[in-house]
């Protein structure tokens, strides 16, 4: 039998200082049975900083062609693709020649060592690669809720968490712009 995702419900109010943009967003998550608590709540934060028309969440692991996140227009033309984790750099390759816009959000304890040995071929393609501190995004994990509301302030690339079971912060790295 099957494992079913987890389903999470969450209300977060942004604040934006960074780009004047002050809003709620809610959204309902689906935790894959073989996705972490980290990778999910990566993927939250990749979704907040990348907000806009059109985004949505993707059926991620459970399909193995689509990225996490995707923006497509009405005429299905890619606009946003969003990649959690370390995904080989064919398929990041592929994503940037399919999107107007390509972006890798890194965050767990072998990123480091992803990154040094992808750095190059990164160079080579137009797609903008991101790192979460994994010890802050662990920090974030244990203050998921199954239904939550929380804040999130951000401003010079730190996120500001306020969470009715703690706060925390995460540092966002820009790799390669």
């Amino acid at each position: 039998m099957a494992l079913k995702p987890t389903i999470f419900k969450m209300n977060i109010n942004v604040s934006n200082l960074d780009d004047d943009i002050y809003e709620s967003i809610a959204v309902t998550v689906a935790q894959h049975p073989s996705e972490t608590t980290e990778r999910m709540m990566s993927r939250i934060l990749a979704y907040v900083l990348n907000n806009q028309e059109f985004l949505t969440f993707t059926k991620g692991l459970s399909e193995a062609d689509d990225p996490d996140i995707w923006a497509k227009n009405y005429s299905e033309e890619f606009l946003l693709w969003v990649d959690v984790g370390e995904p080989a750099f064919e398929r990041i390759k592929k994503a940037s020649r399919q999107a107007k816009m390509t972006k890798v959000y890194s965050f767990n304890t072998k990123s480091n060592v992803w990154w040094k040995q992808s750095q190059k071929d990164f160079a080579t393609i137009n797609a903008q690669v991101y790192q979460f501190e994994f010890e802050q995004i662990q920090q974030l994990a244990s203050l998921v809720e199954r239904s939550m509301n929380f804040s999130i302030t951000i401003t010079d690339n730190v996120l500001y968490i306020a969470a009715s079971l703690g706060s925390c912060e995460v540092h966002l790295t820009m790799l390669q712009a």
